[in-house]
């Protein structure tokens, strides 16, 4: 399941917010420049008016000047601006109230200076710009609203959130068009990758383009191409191996047969045959007995191996099939049984024979007495468990102990077993859709687990 937070989401999430971010940083820089270059014309506008319409009433004709001509100069300022205020001595005459004339500004003008300022006032703006006429004491003041220049900045600032929305649009389309063009290969990737896993040895990519990615592909391609090679002669060596070890085991069965009917005359004769020849006639007779076990054993991996080994079937009671065993190779007076009647199972009666024997045989080699052998079952499997009371199996070898040939004491070169025998019993339980496991309790236990329906 593919995480919230994955390899799209961090690509998208990082193209959008790169591109709302250098859109938002463009729209609102230019956004401040524009409000500022508006409100400085506006305000350089307002002061020039102020300054041309005072030096075209100067100079005065008389000092200090009378009601009359500070109404008068008012009125002509007024018609320069939206309102204007004349005032000398405490006097004050215009459209412009003293009240609306910051005190902070008229102390700016009382100093000898040019001022304005920006007011807000009921939801208008307007700008207010004042002076001193030399040092004759006559100040002036005029008016000028802000709101054509505010709807301008309002513009701008619509504009820019305009600019804004269309950009997280783009962002968006360009984030989706990123992340399909990097995750598109990479995907490819994926499933040629899930498919070398599974088997699959012709996976390959296609390689696009020369970017990091297209790199990528062709190294994926030219791994895969050099493990299909590799595995393909690791796969014709094995199968040689194999014909070869069936070759030859099919092709000793002959001799063998042979060399065991010569043995078993020999047999017979040992009693009358002087000491040391009777040695040697029994010493002949038993490894030809291991070396025909042996390659029966061989014959039976290399059926397992090429998937030739056949199952058949039939309604087994098990418990009657385990004592029958046991019985066969004289083995009932040394195992401790429990062995509940009436449990049947769909199985391969022999194959269950050389499962138990091989279980029973290698407590009874490597083990130590009593031996017990025991019988559960459900509904839907049974169990038989093969345990012994010796010093069990050590840690190291339990994860080997299946393995074909595998010895614990690697001192130990002769063994009298084919050392076939536990991945024989392995492979049987296998085949009936079973398992066979290996554990320590007292002493290591076996555990054979099978469905009573069959494979």
């Amino acid at each position: 399941m593919t995480l919230w937070w994955g390899l799209r989401a961090r690509l998208f999430a990082a193209a959008v917010v790169l591109v709302v971010l250098t859109a938002a940083g463009v729209a609102g820089a230019m956004y401040v420049q524009a409000r500022n270059e508006i409100l400085q014309r506006s305000q350089d506008a307002a002061v020039e008016s102020l300054l041309s319409g005072l030096r075209a009433q100067l100079p005065l004709h008389t000092l200090p000047p009378t009601d009359y001509q500070l109404v008068t100069l008012a009125d002509v300022l007024s018609n320069r601006t939206d309102t204007a205020a004349a005032t000398y001595g405490g006097r004050w005459f215009g459209g412009l109230p003293r009240e609306g004339v910051p005190a902070e500004l008229r102390a700016a003008v009382d100093r000898g200076r040019v001022a304005w300022q920006r007011i807000d006032s009921g939801g208008f703006t307007g700008l207010i710009t004042g002076t001193r006429v030399g040092g004759t004491g006559l100040a002036v003041y005029s008016y000028r609203s802000l709101n054509p220049e505010e709807r301008s900045i309002d513009g701008l600032a619509a504009r820019a959130w305009l600019i804004g929305g269309c950009a997280l649009v783009v962002a968006v389309l360009l984030a989706l068009t990123a992340a399909e063009g990097v995750l598109g290969p990479v995907r490819e990737l994926r499933r040629a990758a899930a498919r070398l896993g599974a088997g699959d040895l012709s996976a390959r990519v296609p390689v696009r383009g020369t970017d990091e990615l297209a790199g990528v592909s062709t190294t994926f391609n030219d791994t895969a191409q050099a493990l299909q090679h590799h595995v393909g002669e690791l796969r014709r060596m094995e199968s040689e191996a194999r014909r070869f070890v069936a070759d030859v085991s099919h092709e000793l069965r002959t001799p063998l047969a042979a060399m065991t009917a010569v043995t078993d005359v020999l047999d017979e004769e040992a009693a009358s045959l002087p000491p040391d020849t009777a040695e040697a006639a029994r010493l002949v007779s038993q490894e030809t007995k291991n070396l025909t076990r042996l390659v029966t054993d061989l014959v039976e991996i290399t059926r397992f191996d090429s998937g030739r080994a056949p199952l058949l079937t039939d309604e087994v009671d098990v418990a009657a099939a385990i004592t029958a065993t046991l019985s066969s190779r004289g083995w009932l007076d040394r195992v401790e049984t429990t062995l509940p009647p009436g449990i049947t199972a769909h199985l391969d009666a022999r194959r269950l024979d050389v499962i138990i024997a091989n279980l029973v045989s290698n407590a009874l080699t490597h083990g130590a007495a009593p031996v017990r052998v025991a019988l559960t079952a459900d509904e839907r499997r049974l169990i038989i468990q093969v345990s012994d009371e010796g010093p069990g199996l050590p840690p190291t070898v339990l994860p080997h102990v299946f393995n074909r040939f595998y010895k614990a004491d690697t001192a130990r070169t002769r063994s009298p077993g084919s050392g076939l025998g536990l991945a024989i019993a392995r492979e049987n339980a296998h085949l009936h859709g079973g398992t066979l496991t290996a554990s320590n309790a007292t002493g290591a236990v076996f555990t054979l687990t099978l469905p009573r329906g069959g494979a």
